[in-house]
């Protein structure tokens, strides 16, 4: 990922050093259990730890000539160590140091992303409460429907995430195993106990099962999270969208002092934040079908996932994580015009009490299409006028002969639609 769009903390997984790192712990962590289990000289471990050093720039050197990562990355320790480091990788297999790392890099990656959403929840919670009865028109299919709040709109958004953040952990723990069982997964030049070891010296779990690989499935599922949670990163970016537009202007992205809209039109103040989870929620998007593809491996194993996962495994988290965090921000610092809602609720004149007097007609004894046929008639006329909905029904004698005027006015309260959400919002943030 290019640095415009990556945060230090999350890079840094994804460096040469960090995967180098782990992979001498994961070397370390298997001779300790060998260590143990007598199968190597006691001693090893402190031996090599004292003399190991991880130098990215001469494995990469050792890697240009021998054509493979980890037999550069152990060459390079030798030169170090000296005679002790032949006693490293004994019995292993290069994929139970690459796949038990790949896994711990998700595992990394995920955690940090399960804060960024934990962070996330709290703007939306926050700006949810503050706009709690804050009326504004609901909208299907883009037309006005019926009253709703902001509040309730942000409401949605917060369950949305409470949803994501449950389905990462899910695919945290999914991912979070370790495999050191040899050439094609049979152990029969590794112990068992040494897998069993290593998994719980680094916090993962033994993967029953391991052919040379771990099952791609599991990648599968956690990359496909990653996309769930970019969708709706980018079905609350798109909203803000909407809603900013000139002729809606019920939201506005933050715009600083000193920021410009437009290299040619000075009035311009773009959702550019918006626009721009967009095209990060489809990056990270495409990288699921790669990853349902990697599911497909020959026999007990074979690389054609490789070159996928070391683009998809930094790009997707990085961005994801870099996305979250442009959301709370933009959550937070969100520009809120409660009185461009009025004005937009009044736009159509009440038509949207259009259902109130509907289901008032079918209690006073109309059939519901009797009903549908006289309000939709006095509805669609006060829109064509541009006049109010409530003239054109206190005046209709089929409707008048049978509710009060009193009644009349009873059903054009917004009262009526904001009565429940107090429930809505007891049940969503309940613990």
């Amino acid at each position: 990922m290019i640095e415009r769009y990556s945060r230090k903390k999350i890079k840094s997984i994804w460096e040469d050093y960090n995967r180098y790192s782990i992979w001498l712990d994961i070397e370390l962590a298997a001779a300790e259990a060998m260590e143990k289990l007598k199968i190597i000289p006691s001693g090893i471990v402190k031996k090599v730890k004292s003399k190991a050093r991880i130098n990215p720039k001469r494995i990469l050197q050792i890697e240009e000539k021998v054509k493979h990562d980890i037999i550069a990355f152990l060459t390079s320790i030798t030169e170090k160590v000296g005679k002790e480091a032949r006693f490293l990788h004994k019995g292993m297999t290069s994929s139970d140091v690459l796949d038990t790392c790949f896994n711990i890099q998700l595992k990394q990656s995920g955690e940090i992303i399960l804060k960024d959403i934990d962070q996330l929840l709290g703007s939306i919670k926050k700006q949810a409460l503050k706009h709690k009865f804050t009326l504004c028109i609901g909208r299907s299919h883009g037309i006005h429907a019926e009253p709703i709040t902001f509040g309730l709109k942000m409401l949605t958004f917060y369950q949305e995430f409470l949803r994501n953040k449950k389905r990462l952990e899910n695919s945290i723990k999914e991912i979070s195993t370790c495999a050191i069982s040899g050439a094609v997964g049979t152990f029969a030049n590794v112990d068992p106990k040494v897998e069993s070891y290593v998994a719980k010296k680094l916090k993962l779990t033994v993967e029953p099962i391991s052919t040379q690989v771990i099952p791609r499935d599991r990648h599968a599922q956690f990359f496909s999270t990653l996309a769930i949670i970019a969708s709706s990163i980018e079905r609350f970016a798109v909203e803000i969208r909407h809603l900013q537009r000139t002729e809606v202007l019920e939201v506005e992205e933050f715009f600083g002092k000193k920021q410009k809209g437009s290299s040619a039109m000075p009035h311009k103040k773009n959702p550019i934040l918006s626009e721009n989870l967009t095209g990060l929620a489809r990056l990270i998007r495409s990288s699921v079908v790669p990853a349902l593809e990697n599911v497909v491996l020959w026999h007990e194993r074979d690389i054609s996932h490789s070159a996928v996962e070391r683009n998809i495994g930094p790009d997707a988290t990085i961005a994801l994580d870099f996305a979250l965090n442009r959301l709370s921000n933009m959550v937070k610092s969100l520009n809120i015009y409660p009185k461009n809602m009025k004005k937009n609720l009044d736009i159509t004149n009440g038509v949207f009490f259009s259902q109130r007097v509907l289901l008032e007609l079918t209690t006073v004894g109309f059939t519901r299409e009797e009903s549908y046929k006289i309000v939709q008639k006095n509805a669609m006329q006060a829109w064509k006028e541009n006049s109010s909905f409530y003239d054109k029904i206190a005046s209709d004698k089929k409707i008048t002969n049978k509710i009060s005027v009193n009644k009349l006015k009873k059903l054009f309260d917004f009262g009526y639609h904001t009565k429940r959400i107090n429930i809505i919002f007891n049940r969503s943030l309940k613990k």
